[in-house]
């Protein structure tokens, strides 16, 4: 059982969960979670430190949680201890918690509608030093540049209302991986080994697939997308993508169909756009902003890719975009969605990649995401894994807050039904 002093219901209220039953519910969802992790030291751990990123404490490291959950310097070191142990030095799996989780989230959320995409993206996270774990200089653009932090690449699922993180890994860079005293030091399992950011992303969908994870139309950027191997092996797992690619990727334009069809010369994408007539290209509204609405130039006609190898892929949308107030081209991606979708609902779900960022937001400003101060691999991923679960609280019980609703016709499963995770 969860210590009883964990769930509080002043919390629930500082998080904004009104609901009387949002205690119970916490209190069983968390018990859940602790009998996963078995030993009692374990789980008492557990629920301190779960609590303790649910409360509405500034900071949400180890020693700042540990001195809030106690009367005294002295208990407060003993708690700091336990929580420490519970990250860094305990022998849980992460995978097994994060799916229940993600399930429990998607129960809630999915009654108001079904999965419409999956997001893969990264984050970084702005550290001193070179101890923690797979840190070093990198591009990140939670800072928009290149700077001293580690980058973590996530898996996220959205439905219409809602947008929940399922799964993330710690990218690790090659001069790491080969760097066998750091990675004696950040106890970094042999297993783990240097992958690009694309195959990370892959492991992740694949796991989600093979736990009944419903996905929706993959989204990525360019760093995902440009890669052939990668949209292949979508295709592969029969699951509809739509992703950003570079201006020199390779495809010959499709028109027609049936014995009418024709087939263009292979060229680039930015070749192909400026071939273009100005009636191919129209403006798109896709949502409001904060200030204005969100409006682009688009043009959108049927390719077939056609990589380095020379072999043509699956004939799909390629999607042109022009802001505003430029005559240049800006942005690519390839969407295997239906034929039958209209323009303005195939930059809608493009421009769903949005939403990972405002989940980034709240997983770091409210929930204390880059808050870990420890130096070993496990305990990241034990920090990140506690994270997500509480983040996955608070999706469903928003998503109780809200009656069930009906897709929207356009957006309804070809079948009617509506696909459940849990």
């Amino acid at each position: 059982m969860t210590d009883p002093a964990a769930a509080r219901p002043e919390l629930l209220v500082s998080l904004g969960l009104l609901d009387p039953h949002a205690e119970v519910r916490l209190r069983a969802y968390l018990d859940e979670i602790g009998g996963m992790l078995g030993d009692k030291r374990r789980r008492r751990a557990f629920a301190k430190y779960a609590c303790g990123i649910l409360s509405d404490g500034e900071r949400k490291s180890v020693e700042p949680i540990a001195t809030r959950a106690c009367g005294s310097v002295k208990e407060a070191e003993a708690e700091h201890r336990r929580v420490l142990r519970f990250l860094a030095e305990s022998e849980w799996e992460d995978r097994p918690v994060r799916g229940y989780a993600s399930r429990y989230a998607l129960a809630a959320m999915q009654e108001r509608g079904r999965v419409r995409c999956s997001i893969l993206d990264d984050t970084g996270f702005l550290k001193q030093g070179r101890c923690s774990p797979c840190v070093q200089r990198q591009y990140t653009g939670s800072a928009g540049k290149t700077t001293n932090c580690q980058v973590g690449v996530s898996l996220s699922v959205a439905t219409e209302h809602a947008h929940l993180p399922i799964d993330m890994q710690l990218y690790m860079p090659e001069s790491w991986a080969n760097d066998p005293g750091r990675r004696r030091r950040a106890k970094i399992p042999e297993s783990v080994v240097y992958r690009p950011k694309w195959v990370m992303g892959l492991d992740m969908i694949e796991k989600a697939v093979a736990d009944g994870i419903p996905l929706g139309v993959v989204l990525a950027d360019a760093d995902y997308g440009n890669k052939a191997e990668f949209r292949d092996r979508l295709d592969e797992l029969n699951l509809e993508y739509a992703v950003a690619v570079q201006k020199t990727t390779c495809v010959r334009r499709v028109r027609g169909a049936g014995n009418a069809r024709r087939l263009g010369e292979r060229k680039s994408v930015e070749d192909l756009a400026f071939e273009l007539r100005p009636s191919d290209i129209r403006s798109v509204t896709w949502r409001e902003g904060t200030k204005t609405h969100l409006r682009a130039r688009f043009a959108i006609v049927r390719v077939e890719p056609m990589p380095a190898d020379g072999k043509p892929r699956t004939e799909q949308w390629l999607i042109i975009e022009w802001p505003e107030d430029s005559h240049l081209p800006e942005k690519y991606a390839l969407a295997t969605v239906p034929p039958g979708w209209s323009r303005k609902r195939i930059v809608r779900m493009l421009k769903e990649r949005w939403r990972t960022e405002r989940a980034y937001e709240d997983l770091k400003g409210e929930l204390g995401l880059d808050h870990f101060e420890g130096r070993s691999y496990g305990g990241w991923n034990h920090h990140v894994t506690v994270v997500m679960l509480c983040y996955a609280f608070l999706v469903a019980e928003q998503a109780r807050a809200f009656p069930p609703s009906q897709a929207r016709p356009e957006e309804a499963p070809p079948d009617g039904s509506l696909r459940r995770a849990a």
